[in-house]
């Protein structure tokens, strides 16, 4: 019953917007400066923020955010790309690197069925040794946060780059998120093996970031009880990583339905103010979004709805 509610309210929801943005328009077109209202609102839906992911002084990949302005998908990954160049973009926390080698060009990008194909300049071989494979991971995470990309291939100079430049490591194509980022093993046997996603928290200047681990390690567990256990224990292996749920906190059931992931908790949810904190949500929500192919997520206290979090909030 509670979930074919919270479905309806996402029904009703995703309507409700529709009907109040279509009413919104119309009733513009009446008004003198009805060309001025179409142009902001043109604007407004044109641009947009894209996650990218930055290398912090821990070396780790941190989630950040890049202005969008075209609804061109080559000219969206140009953009991408763009800001991961060193020197191209002075706009993040000293404490954020780029991951690109500087004077990198993007000579070429196609973009054909989900596929891409990046050709870069051969400065792209300046990579360091240390973050050769963080330099791919940042590129394949901050391209496939856009809608439409399944895989992504890299040349140099119109050549498939097919090994790493330092460590000669072969790279197998095609590229996606499979091939995880900030990757930590703990691992004492081939059986078993389970790979999770988990966003933990990070403060710069004040401001919220989210640094994503891929944990690989020998459980039966499905991966959001790795999640919820990983987030609400004493013990985090690194301690610049922060999680800020309640060490209280228990998951008391789960149900995937209807591209829509269900979340039971128990009271720890809330603060001590009884209310949702944002950090909370996010570091969750984030989480399931990299682990399951849901839209939506519903966040229950003990059987009862208390916030839907659908995909496009996160992004």
């Amino acid at each position: 019953m509670l979930k074919r509610k919270a479905l309806k309210r996402i029904f009703v929801t995703t309507i409700t917007l529709f009907i109040f943005l279509t009413v919104y328009v119309i009733s513009g077109i009446d008004k003198e400066d009805k060309l001025d209202s179409k142009v902001e609102v043109e604007y407004t839906f044109n641009e947009g923020t894209n996650s990218i992911y930055l290398l912090n002084k821990d070396g780790y990949l941190v989630k950040a955010k890049t202005l969008i302005t075209s609804k061109d998908k080559t000219k969206q990954i140009e953009a991408i790309l763009n800001s991961l160049i060193e020197g191209n973009d002075n706009s993040f926390p000293d404490e954020l690197k780029a991951t690109i080698p500087k004077n990198t060009k993007v000579l070429e990008i196609r973009y054909d069925k989900e596929s891409v194909t990046i050709n870069f300049s051969k400065e792209f071989l300046n990579l360091k040794k240390s973050i050769e494979k963080k330099t791919i991971e940042s590129i394949v995470y901050s391209i496939f946060d856009l809608k439409g990309v399944k895989e992504i291939f890299i040349e140099v100079e119109g050549k498939l780059l097919n090994e790493y430049p330092n460590s000669k490591e072969k790279i197998n194509y095609p590229l996606d998120k499979s091939i995880g980022i900030n990757n930590e093993y703990n691992i004492t046997s081939r059986n078993d093996i389970n790979k999770t996603v988990i966003y933990y928290l990070e403060k710069i200047n004040n401001e919220k970031y989210y640094v994503p681990v891929t944990k690989y390690e020998n459980t039966k567990d499905d991966k959001i009880k790795v999640i919820i256990d990983s987030l609400t224990t004493n013990y985090i292996y690194e301690p610049n990583l922060m999680s800020v749920l309640n060490t209280n906190l228990k998951l008391n059931g789960y149900n995937k339905e209807d591209n829509v992931f269900f979340l039971d908790f128990n009271n720890y949810l809330y603060d001590k103010n009884q209310k949702l904190v944002e950090e909370v949500i996010y570091s969750i929500s984030y989480s399931v979004f990299d682990n399951y192919d849901v839209n939506n997520i519903v966040f229950m206290i003990d059987g009862k709805n208390v916030k839907t979090v659908m995909l496009n909030d996160v992004k």
